[in-house]
């Protein structure tokens, strides 16, 4: 998308951005819905890495909001630093996930990882 944007390729960067965007949303749906509900059950934890991980959701939503604004306005030079902006906070973003929160996950939840993960998958 990114690529495509900076070359001034609007329908390609649209295509990829708006397919990326649905990827992304997702993601953070089983995480809100699935995960996070299971993780913070079965360890009361609910001001912890959960409540971060959902404050990065958001402030990541906002920039995908913005990028949907650049799209609209065909302005693909913005949706392209827009872009990169993400890029680094889903890169901080997912190194506090893969480094703690789902090392913790998976010692919290062994024993009902197959059902979290089932939950997660149906949403």
């Amino acid at each position: 998308m990114e690529e495509a944007a900076q070359q001034g390729d609007g329908k390609t960067a649209e295509r990829a951005f708006r397919q990326f965007a649905l990827g992304l949303a997702r993601h953070f749906t089983m995480e809100e819905e699935g995960f996070f509900p299971a993780f913070e059950k079965r360890t009361g934890m609910r001001q912890g890495p959960t409540m971060v991980m959902r404050m990065e959701h958001e402030q990541m939503r906002g920039l995908v909001q913005r990028m949907f604004q650049a799209v609209a306005a065909a302005d693909w030079k913005e949706l392209a630093k827009i872009g990169g902006t993400l890029l680094i906070l889903m890169q901080q973003h997912n190194m506090k996930e893969e480094q703690m929160l789902y090392p913790m996950g998976d010692m919290q939840l062994a024993q009902e990882a197959d059902a979290v993960v089932r939950t997660m998958q149906g949403l």
